[in-house]
């Protein structure tokens, strides 16, 4: 006959397993609804921000908001990036937690057995992927607080150029020649975005030191001026040109600098045109441009003086009349000639 402990002992091996089935299938279950929920508040909270800058700039697709403010397309882009990182938390975090209900589970007492062998894995991982890690915290604050966006131009230092894709690891951007480069967001230690608010065009021209300098910087002011009015190109330009006025002197030449303040995506083309018709006015003025052997740095380069951010105003700034200020000088002796009279004084 057969034992009935032995069949007692299959019956309870069998309830257990069942049970221990349930269990499993109740926690694989829960873990896939509340994932669901998770991500469709995350869809529904994107999804009505997404709608949200559409409606208000009258637009019904993504695309068409390149005809929209910049900040809705790049609320837009910011929003979704987030939100397709938020849905990787969410996926990574419910199926290690999952794992770890269903192994207290089936094997309760292996859980303590494997916190060491864990604790020392985790630590292992840590150490190895502390640049996977680094990469990924940056990336998250790079798109949340919205430095840099898919279209800006930016120098990262390591590569400078337009960018193309924006990620929580890598940040693509394509230079001038093309070619595409992938940046760590961990190895970025500064971000230049010359796409956002405005740019400053900086021109310095060269002139013949024996050039009427006066003359000279009407007529570049003249011609800025006539840019700025221009149907075409007034769009672009935020405010009227200045002359800074001379920014050195040698020997060979007369190097003064106008400026002009554009929109941020304005600035190469405005500065091309500034440039010819800066040169139309230097042949209507009958002045020479001499031939220099050194490079002129324009630009962020040659933008070396304090001041250069907050120029000094072209206009005289108007005093009081009745009360004016003057320099205290000390008296200067006449000087005599040498015929032994007085000369006057100047």
């Amino acid at each position: 006959m057969t034992n009935p402990a032995w069949w007692s002992s299959v019956g309870k091996f069998f309830v257990e397993s069942g049970q221990n089935l349930l269990a499993v299938a109740g926690i694989v279950v829960a873990a896939v609804i509340i994932v669901w929920i998770l991500h469709y508040v995350i869809r529904l909270v994107v999804g009505r921000i997404v709608n949200g800058a559409k409606s208000k700039a009258q637009v019904a697709d993504t695309q068409a908001l390149d005809r929209s403010p910049v900040a809705s397309v790049r609320l837009v882009q910011r929003t979704r990036t987030l939100g397709s990182i938020l849905r990787n938390i969410v996926n990574v975090t419910a199926v290690i937690v999952v794992l770890i209900l269903i192994l207290s589970v089936l094997a309760p007492n292996a859980l303590g057995s494997l916190t060491l062998l864990t604790a020392a894995v985790g630590a292992g991982l840590g150490f190895g992927a502390q640049n996977i890690v680094k990469d990924v915290l940056n990336g998250i604050f790079i798109v949340a607080e919205d430095q840099i966006g898919i279209g800006d131009v930016v120098d990262l230092g390591l590569a400078t150029g337009v960018v193309e894709s924006v990620s929580v690891r890598i940040t693509q951007v394509r230079d001038v020649n093309g070619t595409l480069w992938y940046v760590r967001n961990g190895e970025v230690t500064r971000i230049g975005n010359m796409s956002l608010g405005w740019s400053r065009v900086i021109i310095d021209l060269s002139v013949p030191v024996d050039a009427d300098i006066d003359a000279v910087e009407e007529s570049m002011l003249q011609a800025a001026r006539s840019l700025a009015k221009d149907p075409k190109w007034r769009t672009r330009i935020i405010e009227q040109p200045e002359v800074w006025g001379l920014e050195s002197v040698t020997g060979d030449a007369l190097v003064i600098r106008l400026v002009m303040k554009t929109r941020a995506g304005a600035k190469d083309d405005v500065a091309r045109e500034l440039r010819m018709r800066l040169k139309h006015a230097m042949d209507e003025l009958g002045v020479k441009l001499p031939q220099l052997n050194s490079i002129m740095l324009t630009g962020l380069e040659g933008a070396q003086r304090v001041r250069g951010a907050n120029p000094p105003k072209t206009k005289p700034v108007p005093v009081d009349a009745d009360v004016v200020w003057k320099p205290k000088r000390s008296p200067r002796k006449p000087k005599k000639p040498a015929d032994g009279g007085t000369e006057p004084e100047t």
